[in-house]
């Protein structure tokens, strides 16, 4: 856009960057307007009304209550209509079931589809933060510092009063229902493989990262503690881990601060070879130097709502296929 010669017009710059805002999703069918499809995405919950640029006969094979898997463009910023970008994959009324498993399935790895809905947005945030109040009601805190072997009791305890505190507010019918659908307790409190050798593990639920795990949290909880371990280069080393990894998030390095936070400046001086490092001047500074990825994204929530539809449809018993 920016080489192009003669520059294009302001208008038809704005509909072609427009179409940066691509949506891919898993749409139902739910009629047809004026030339254009209505498309509810599974994903984020919302209706589109689609057109496409090769005319109605592109769309002539579709039937209200079919699916699609489809990437969509806007056809314009300032309009609500919008274009096939692709192929439409069309799928019968009867795979619903199996594409809700896809979609539900995205949802859990891609929450970032959720800024195109607000009220999504907003109730996943609400969602969150009554687990995390759970969270504190069983443990009293919002974090727990365990050996490997210990944490899934432990988290056991806390899925057993997240589940109990769901199915009291179920009449018995759908509550015996409830109890035998979806992951067990033992899937819901294990613990990932990676972390079973570390020497412990940190279960932190936080009030924007949601529920994390961290190996070896103990050691440098040790570290923070007792500054004179900074002579140790294991310790020291694993911290380094923990600064440079983008995979670990700023609260953690926080954390351990504010837990010892008189010691906070020699445990520094000793990694980064500076005597003069201050962390209330320069710790902020560190973190976003060193975990540049993590503030350049705004923060999502851990815990994914879906929408009324796909609920009905993961609910549903899926089509057997031959």
């Amino acid at each position: 856009m920016a080489q192009r010669r003669p520059r294009l017009g302001e208008d038809e710059r704005a509909m072609l960057l427009g179409w940066h805002d691509v949506v891919e999703g898993v749409f139902e069918v739910q009629g047809f307007e004026k030339g254009a499809v209505v498309l509810h995405n599974l994903l984020d919950d919302l209706v589109y009304q689609v057109h496409s640029n090769l005319g109605r006969r592109a769309l002539g094979k579709l039937r209200t209550t079919m699916f699609v898997a489809a990437r969509i463009v806007p056809v314009h910023p300032d309009t609500d209509a919008w274009l096939v970008s692709g192929n439409l994959n069309i799928y019968a009324a009867g795979d619903g079931p199996r594409l809700a498993q896809l979609a539900a399935q995205t949802l859990a790895t891609h929450p970032q589809v959720l800024r195109r809905n607000p009220e999504m947005l907003h109730k996943a945030w609400q969602m969150q933060a009554e687990a995390r109040a759970d969270f504190i009601e069983v443990f009293g805190t919002d974090i727990l510092v365990l050996d490997p072997g210990e944490a899934p009791a432990r988290m056991r305890e806390y899925h057993r009063h997240r589940q109990d505190k769901a199915l009291a507010e179920l009449d018995d019918e759908t509550a015996a229902k409830a109890a035998h659908g979806g992951p067990s307790l033992d899937e819901l409190s294990s613990i990932p493989e990676e972390f079973h050798d570390a020497d412990t593990v940190a279960v932190i639920y936080d009030e924007t990262e949601g529920l994390c795990y961290y190996a070896d949290f103990g050691q440098l909880d040790a570290l923070f503690a007792d500054p004179a371990l900074i002579r140790d280069r294991a310790h020291l080393s694993r911290l380094r881990e923990y600064l440079n990894d983008e995979s670990v998030a700023p609260m953690v390095i926080r954390r351990l601060v504010q837990r010892h936070l008189e010691n906070a400046d020699a445990v520094f001086q000793a990694l980064l070879r500076k005597p003069a490092f201050a962390w209330d001047r320069d710790g902020e500074t560190l973190l976003r130097r060193r975990k540049a990825e993590h503030f350049a994204h705004e923060p999502l929530p851990s815990v994914t709502p879906v929408g009324n539809r796909l609920a009905e449809l993961l609910r549903k018993p899926g089509r057997k296929r031959r």
